[in-house]
């Protein structure tokens, strides 16, 4: 089987009769865009760091933020007046949110739409990530194809499907025939991408002196650019060197604990690796953590303060390898019996066919080395952080026990453990993310003029991310147990989706597929 440079998983191509993902359905969810609502008596959380304010009001007209009516701010009233919204917008549906906190839509920086194998649809995915505040992804490697992709982003942004703004970044060389390995060539296919109408590329494993020719390119045309750096390839090109090419950011971890290499060239590996074995590759990336840096050493000092001069950003995605310091957490989430597909969990099961399913002989001498590894990892990244550089919130779902939606959730709670303050989390997941993307100008915070992409929730996240979960924080009332979601509303572009509507048909398409299937 040709597999995908990436996860191990057929692409269109690599293998031009692998079966697509099916697309979105015409939408039958959310309001219409152009209808004019005001968000009554809300808190918001703006996504620029700044603490929540309120009661206020939003006016959300024509897919945008008209107007922002603070309610208890002296300034704003000396120079407006006290405009009452309601009063003076009488056409608009007025929603009572007394007590309701609104934040900006999630961008997740790091997400896959995923194929057949995985999701029984385009929709599975779309309505998990709706229902959880998703209202833009960062679509690396277009592994359905970047036709799928566009297609599906056009449809997004006309709102032809329920689904979050789509930003496609195809594959470095993919559609091409075979590798490229020179510079000139890059260009060309960088060049070719972005009339296409890609935004950004994603890059993995390819030739030093074709990835510098194609970063050149994609600095001069404005495209972003991402890269997963390949163990097989970082003796090479580690994370320090794509930065000073002008890559835009690192995703993951690889490449990181080799730029801070000073006493070696490469790691440790154990004698009869073979980088072939997926889980012997898993299990070498936690003892790597250890062989690098120490905190506050002048190498891990350096380190950061050159990522910080170059202005490249950190995408860690923690939640995709949680698994790796505890397989038995992931495999038990919660969620899965209700909002996990069984094609998907089919595909999570141990099976060297199928990329990160490698938890079937993974036990305390692989997770130890990660537990270590995380703590080293999070402090890098909270350093980067507190210096000045751009972290952002990714999810990578569809791998590795995470389900579409349920992960970006997890990557916040891991930036808390991280030590990132909630509003820094916040912004990580919403302004960063857009800027990452050249959208924070469109997206990313509640602002006037920007789009109405946000989520409404009747409990303050900052107090307890779990809230945002799609099968809810667990509560005790009267000595009984219950789950409460507190996302009401994900608004995308002006079309308010209920959230718990969404949950309720994931639910459904999960049931049906179990029937369809056999599965109980």
């Amino acid at each position: 089987m040709c597999q995908n440079h990436e996860n191990g998983l057929p692409g269109p191509s690599d293998n031009p009769g692998a079966a697509l993902q099916v697309p979105g359905s015409p939408r039958n969810r959310g309001t219409s865009p152009g209808e004019p609502v005001i968000l009554q008596s809300v808190f918001i959380i703006d996504g620029t760091g700044a603490p929540p304010y309120g009661p206020a009001d939003i006016l959300l007209r024509d897919g945008r933020i008209e107007s922002i009516m603070d309610k208890t701010d002296p300034i704003a009233k000396a120079i407006v007046g006290d405009i009452d919204l309601p009063t003076a917008h009488p056409d608009a549906r007025v929603i009572a949110l007394d007590g309701h906190f609104v934040m900006p839509g999630l961008v997740d920086s790091h997400v896959h739409i995923g194929n057949p194998d995985q999701a029984p649809s385009a929709d599975y995915v779309y309505k998990l990530w709706l229902a959880h505040g998703v209202t833009t992804v960062r679509e690396v490697g277009c592994l359905n194809g970047l036709d799928f992709s566009l297609s599906e982003s056009a449809r997004s942004a006309e709102h032809d499907i329920a689904a979050p703004r789509i930003v496609p970044y195809p594959f470095f060389g993919t559609e091409h025939g075979g590798p490229i390995t020179d510079a000139r060539t890059a260009a060309q296919w960088v060049q070719k991408m972005a009339d296409r109408g890609a935004r950004g590329v994603k890059f993995m494993g390819a030739a030093p002196e074709a990835f510098e020719g194609a970063l050149k390119e994609t600095t001069a045309l404005g495209l972003d650019s991402a890269c997963h750096h390949e163990q097989r390839r970082v003796r090479q090109i580690n994370a320090m060197t794509t930065a000073r090419w002008g890559l835009r950011s690192i995703e993951h971890w690889y490449g990181l604990p080799e730029a801070m290499f000073r006493d070696r060239t490469v790691q440790n590996f154990p004698a009869g690796y073979n980088y072939s074995d997926e889980p012997a590759r898993y299990a070498s990336g936690g003892p790597l953590w250890m062989q690098s840096a120490e905190p506050g050493s002048a190498a891990w000092d350096e380190t950061l303060d050159e990522f910080l001069s170059l202005g490249v950003t950190l995408s860690p995605t923690f939640n995709i390898y949680i698994g790796h310091r505890d397989a038995a957490r992931v495999r038990n989430s919660e969620w899965h019996t209700d909002f996990t597909a069984p094609q998907l969990w089919d595909f999570f099961e141990p099976d060297p066919d199928s990329h990160g399913s490698v938890y079937g002989d993974w036990g305390s001498e692989q997770e130890a080395p990660w537990r270590q590894a995380y703590t080293r990892w999070m402090k890098f990244t909270l350093d980067f952080k507190n210096r000045g550089g751009r972290v952002t919130a990714g999810s990578d779902s569809g791998f590795i026990y995470k389900t579409f939606g349920f992960g970006i959730i997890e990557e916040l709670e891991l930036l808390r453990e991280a030590g990132f303050h909630p509003l820094d989390i916040v912004r990580a997941a919403t302004l960063d993310t857009a800027s990452l993307m050249g959208l924070d100008a469109q997206t990313g915070s509640v602002e006037v003029g920007k789009d109405a992409d946000l989520i409404v929730l009747d409990e303050n996240p900052l107090s307890n991310l779990k809230v945002m979960y799609g099968h809810g924080a667990l509560r005790y009332t009267d000595g009984v147990a219950r789950r409460h979601s507190a996302i009401r509303y994900t608004v995308k572009g002006g079309s308010l989706f209920d959230a718990e509507q969404l949950r309720d048909d994931v639910r459904g398409i999960v049931a049906e597929e179990k029937e369809k299937l056999g599965v109980h």
